[in-house]
């Protein structure tokens, strides 16, 4: 059983910055697609960065391209997001996620069978 958990959210300023982990445990993640995902007070949850465990292929919503990056240590099992230049509309739930999947399908929500609880990044202007 695969087990994820975030952390890193909290309370930050507009145009600050930000590092999420997610520690992942259970088993090999080689074949796996670590992710994170977002869901913003009243919408649904966003695709927002997800990474090939095996060979560091990376891919980033249109949204964070440029302002966000994924990255993983594979010795420590764990996942980052490192978030740059903060905007209020960064304001979210922050979810890891984990799925047996491609590099091609890494956006896809239903890809990823295994989440975390979620950490809360919220924006001040």
């Amino acid at each position: 059983q695969v087990q994820l958990v975030e952390s890193g959210g909290r309370l930050v300023q507009a145009g600050g910055s930000l590092r999420l982990s997610c520690a992942a445990s259970g088993r090999t993640f080689s074949p796996y697609a670590m992710a994170w995902f977002r869901q913003p007070p009243g919408k649904e949850r966003e695709f927002v960065a997800a990474i090939k465990w095996s060979v560091g292929i990376t891919t980033h919503a249109d949204s964070v391209r440029g302002r966000f990056t994924i990255s993983r240590d594979t010795a420590r099992n764990t996942v980052y997001l490192q978030m740059n230049s903060l905007k209020p509309e960064d304001t979210a739930v922050y979810y890891c996620a984990a799925g047996r999947t491609a590099a091609q399908t890494m956006r896809r929500i239903d890809v990823y069978d295994y989440w975390g609880q979620g950490t809360q990044v919220t924006l001040s202007s």
